[in-house]
């Protein structure tokens, strides 16, 4: 009775803790990339559970079957040769288990590598999204805006993340819109993402950078095409141009809250010339971008 007491007091505290907690934002999904890594994890969730119950039922099944009967003291069980059936089952089935999550894993990496899928016939949004402790600059220099600390991004239209750090490493990290991927001092890498759904959303860095790494965070707001362009409009009406002195200010290790500029840092201060996985991305960007990344070209080439 007293068992049966304490497997109910922890069923009852268990499910108390589990109520208080918020549901995983890497399994609700609102892009396509996350969809694609939120689909593997529960299948790979699922095929999991089904080889641990299977071990388990099998454990079970051996030691109820063969377990210690009244044997004499001397009693030697008969010699029996390996099955062959047993051994191969052993074996070829982690290899087939192994074999499957690699398939599925390195097609999914090349899928969330690329455009969305059904994003290809529009030209993606460039946002370079810049990381200093322990804070986030995202520069927009097709709209020539940048925000500190909150990103504005439009639905149904692919976003093409430039990523680098005017620091130590960091992971730029969307859990509802896709994966993290790395920002680096030396070199610029690309994310694809997309957002299928307006509304408010979380973002971070999920590498750790120094004492503020668990405040180095971001608001992402996601909103039909109109109002994204609306906003941009907004901000070149009432925001004041960045500047270099501002800018180093900015780079200064410490919290910020929300900050908008018209320009981009990208005119004074340029990304690291060298782009990883870019795939000459920003070249082919050209005959779209603004006046600063044409004046960040030219400070590329006088390099």
């Amino acid at each position: 009775m007293k068992l049966k007491w304490v497997l109910l007091s922890v069923l009852i505290t268990i499910s108390a803790v589990l109520t208080g907690c918020e549901p995983l934002m890497v399994l609700d999904p609102k892009g396509p990339q996350a969809a694609r890594q939120a689909s593997d994890i529960m299948m790979s969730i699922g095929l999991m559970s089904f080889i641990v119950i299977a071990v388990f039922s099998l454990l079970a099944f051996m030691l109820i079957k063969y377990r210690a009967s009244k044997q004499s003291d001397d009693y030697e069980p008969p010699y029996i040769e390996g099955n062959i059936w047993v051994e191969a089952i052993c074996v070829g089935i982690p290899i087939l288990i192994v074999a499957f999550l690699s398939v599925v894993s390195v097609r999914s990496n090349y899928i969330v590598e690329a455009t969305p899928d059904g994003y290809e016939h529009k030209e993606p949004l460039v946002i370079y999204a810049s990381s200093s402790n322990w804070k986030w600059h995202f520069s927009y220099p097709e709209q020539g805006v940048e925000t500190v600390n909150y990103l504005y991004i439009p639905t149904d239209r692919a976003l093409e993340f430039k990523l680098y750090s005017h620091g130590p490493i960091t992971s730029f990290w969307i859990p509802q819109l896709g994966g993290q991927k790395y920002a680096m001092a030396d070199m610029v890498t690309t994310l694809h993402l997309a957002a299928d759904v307006p509304g408010e959303y979380k973002g971070r860095n999920a590498n750790f950078s120094g004492k503020g790494f668990a405040e180095n965070t971001f608001d992402v707001t996601a909103m039909p095409e109109q109002e994204f362009e609306d906003w941009v409009k907004e901000v070149k009406e009432t925001a004041s141009p960045i500047s270099e002195e501002k800018f180093t200010e900015l780079l200064e290790p410490g919290h910020l809250g929300r900050m908008t500029f018209t320009g981009t840092h990208l005119e004074f201060s340029p990304a690291p010339e060298h782009n990883h996985g870019a795939g000459g991305d920003i070249e082919q960007h050209d005959d779209h971008d603004d006046h600063s990344v044409q004046e960040e070209d030219s400070d590329h080439s006088s390099h």
